[in-house]
């Protein structure tokens, strides 16, 4: 019997490749919450035959800054030129990462510093190199701040070239206060229907819609070429003489 659209078995992502960069304060070995999280997302990607990733931010030494190469600008060594070949890879990439004071921790924010910084690179087609990539969010914390924070990683990425699919965001929050987080006893995290509903279709959406750019040879190339704009083309774009 051939298997209904509307089963798993009738879904192969085995050609994609996901980076997940935990933006955890915590170094390894240390248990992350977030990582947890991010687990689960993976768990369903590798099912589905998905090359995933993760890569602990805190573990490497990421220069602050927001140039590609920060031993270029005063830093004596940077982790991020390297790391970033990992970045450039993959097809789908989710910034996961704690609350701290009701915002992203400061790991998530060097992390997309550091990306905005290889922005302006560009892609076989002359794109920016994000163009075709896919971007996602996950945010753990027992404080207010869910939303804001996978608002903010969600529009960085867009802002530098990631296109974001519906429902692009999970995460975990529990009792605001010096309450339990997520891998904690009787923290109710793991069996948590909203975080795991919010967490598996995230993972779904996100392959669902880099394999539709990937088979459709990533985004358009037109309109949104920088060397072809330098070199005088305006894509159709005419200023309006009668503007005041």
């Amino acid at each position: 019997m051939t298997p209904s659209r509307n089963t798993q078995a009738s879904y192969d992502y085995s050609g994609l490749r996901a980076l997940f960069i935990n933006c955890t304060l915590k170094r390894s070995p240390e248990a992350s919450n977030t990582q947890a999280i991010i687990d689960l997302s993976m768990n369903l990607m590798h099912e589905q035959g998905v090359y995933a990733e993760t890569l602990r931010a805190i573990d490497h030494d990421i220069a602050t800054g927001v140039y590609p190469d920060m031993t270029e600008h005063g830093s004596k060594t940077d982790a991020w030129p390297a790391l970033f070949d990992k970045v450039r890879t993959a097809d789908i990439l989710v910034i996961g990462g704690p609350i701290w004071l009701g915002d992203n921790s400061s790991v998530t924010k060097r992390v997309i510093e550091r990306l905005y910084a290889m922005s302006g690179e560009f892609n076989d087609k002359g794109q920016y190199v994000y163009y075709g990539k896919v971007g996602g969010a996950i945010i753990t914390g027992n404080e207010d701040g869910v939303k804001h924070c996978s608002s903010n990683i969600l529009y960085s990425l867009q802002h530098i070239g990631y296109s974001i699919p519906p429902a692009a965001d999970a995460g975990w929050i529990g009792e605001i206060g010096p309450g339990p987080s997520y891998l904690d006893a009787g923290s109710g995290g793991p069996g948590n229907d909203f975080t795991n509903r919010n967490t598996t279709f995230m993972t779904w959406n996100l392959m669902h819609l880099a394999a539709i750019l990937k088979a459709n040879g990533g985004f358009p190339a037109y309109g949104n070429l920088r060397k072809d704009w330098d070199s005088g083309e305006r894509f159709g774009f005419e200023p309006n003489p009668e503007y005041r």
